[in-house]
């Protein structure tokens, strides 16, 4: 089931009335229930994992909680991450790393017959395992009380909103939430129907629009420079509309219900470094693998040498988070690769006496200008298909810029029919620091906003339930 079907509509419109009919610990019963029945529409035999996860890490948070030696707390972590890493493990990466094995013999002159597991990806397990690990190491380091009612705990885990493309929530936000009675404000209604309909927008006008032009990019036997060129700029606002506008959703649908998510995007293209794209680009991913792996690993507490390594080391690994291939791992690499490179030329500057000059000046704009075209070759890495087609679309970039009929009639026109109306409201957005910025609008402007939003998506959108790219992960 997928936020922009006619069987979520149905599904909401169900739950919803119910939930707002009844007393605060049957609302969470009924939550749970459906978030059960959002996740078993997809697969039902891959509920399994999820309940089986939240048993485990339930038991687990309750054992810390009344056992104070320490050797067998650590037991006790090592068994819940053990569990978890290796549930994901198992679905996600066996078949990649059976197949890199047979490689690595093969390079040897030795033939390994592969052993491949042909089961599907059980969807939302990055997202869940990542929320469950995160809550049994908060409990384990005693920056939060375990819980101690099942129901809200199981309700944490599998609380649809968020159950199957993040945000990766905490435990510290969600639990509180799910533990008291909610009252449900107005404002809390109004933004959340903004959320909505501009995640729609993003979702089924932005990047379900794009999408075809990047597919037949990707897909050409020869295209030219300036395809892959245009095709990486339309991918970078794909991904974005498609996991922002998810995001968006889960963040409105939850406050309808009032309870408020974390904000997973905050106008990532707008920045003028890498450090600041990860401050703003799935914030909770990027928060999550800086508390519960960049710091462990030492973080920037070493020299300069150890603190890029445990750069390198968090960002190869959340690129080998996002899926079982090289291109996801060498979009890692990349990723860290900048950040390194950003931290050693700003202690240049640094030490120069250097700074970026504040305002939106020539200097700001060219370095925002840069960084945007940084990120987006990071997209073609992420998107492309192979190493291969990496390599192959590079050279193409800096040997074979001319312009083809292709580039400008069915790539170049229809991205700026499509990206335009997004940035036009973005900047608005940006320059107040929100994505509910509209609602301040005054009332004809805002309706006026409303009801464009409203035709594009209607006259231009996808009404398939195309499914989210973050879906796979």
């Amino acid at each position: 089931m997928v936020f922009n079907s006619l069987h979520f509509v149905g599904f909401f419109l169900v739950v919803y009335p119910l939930y707002r009919l009844l007393p605060h610990r049957a609302q969470n019963v009924l939550l749970l229930l459906a978030s059960y029945y959002f996740y078993a529409s997809w697969d039902w035999r891959y509920l399994s994992l999820l309940v089986g996860s939240t048993i485990v890490d339930y038991s687990v948070g309750r054992y810390l909680a009344r056992t104070p030696d320490v050797r067998r707390r650590r037991v006790a972590l090592i068994a819940s991450l053990v569990f978890n890493l290796g549930m994901l493990g198992f679905f996600k990466y066996f078949n990649f790393f059976a197949a890199g094995l047979t490689s690595i013999f093969a390079a040897l002159g030795w033939r390994l017959d592969p052993i491949t597991v042909n089961v599907i990806l059980p969807i939302g397990i990055s997202f869940y395992t990542f929320m469950t690990i995160s809550y049994v190491i908060d409990v384990y380091r005693g920056e939060i009380a375990p819980a101690t009612n099942l129901i809200e705990f199981a309700l944490f885990v599998a609380y649809f909103p968020h159950l199957v493309a993040g945000p990766i929530l905490r435990a510290s936000l969600l639990l509180p939430q799910i533990a008291r009675p909610r009252v449900i404000s107005s404002a809390q209604l109004i933004e959340g129907g903004w959320l909505i309909a501009w995640g729609v927008f993003q979702k089924m006008f932005v990047a379900d629009n794009l999408a075809p032009l990047v597919d037949s990019v990707f897909r050409a036997a020869a295209p030219t420079g300036l395809d892959v060129l245009l095709a990486m700029v339309a991918f970078a606002f794909q991904i974005y509309g498609d996991f922002a506008g998810y995001s968006n959703i889960a963040r409105g649908l939850s406050k309808l219900m009032g309870i408020e998510l974390n904000v997973n995007f905050l106008f990532p293209y707008f920045v003028t470094s890498p450090q600041a794209f990860w401050r703003n680009w799935h914030i909770s991913l990027s928060t999550w693998l800086r508390d519960y792996l960049y710091i462990p690993l030492g973080g920037n507490r070493g020299s300069t040498a150890e603190t890029n390594r445990n750069l390198m080391i968090t960002m190869a690994l959340g690129g080998l988070w996002h899926g079982a291939a090289w291109t996801f791992v060498l979009w890692g690499t990349y990723q860290g690769a900048i950040l390194v490179i950003a931290r050693a030329v700003s202690a240049w500057a640094k030490r120069r006496g250097l700074q970026l000059p504040a305002g939106i000046g020539v200097s700001r704009v060219a370095l925002g200008v840069l960084m945007f075209f940084v990120t987006c070759y990071g997209w073609l890495i992420f998107r492309a298909a192979s190493i291969g087609q990496v390599g192959r679309f590079t050279r193409l970039l800096f040997t074979n810029l001319t312009p083809s009929p292709t580039s400008v009639s069915a790539l170049l026109i229809p991205m700026c029919f499509v990206i335009g109306p997004l940035l036009a409201v973005h900047v608005y957005q940006a320059r107040r620091g929100s994505e509910s910025a509209p609602l301040a609008l005054s009332p004809a402007l805002r309706y006026a906003l409303y009801g464009a939003v409203m035709y594009l998506v209607l006259v231009f959108g996808d009404f398939g339930g195309s499914r989210f790219i973050y879906f796979q992960f």
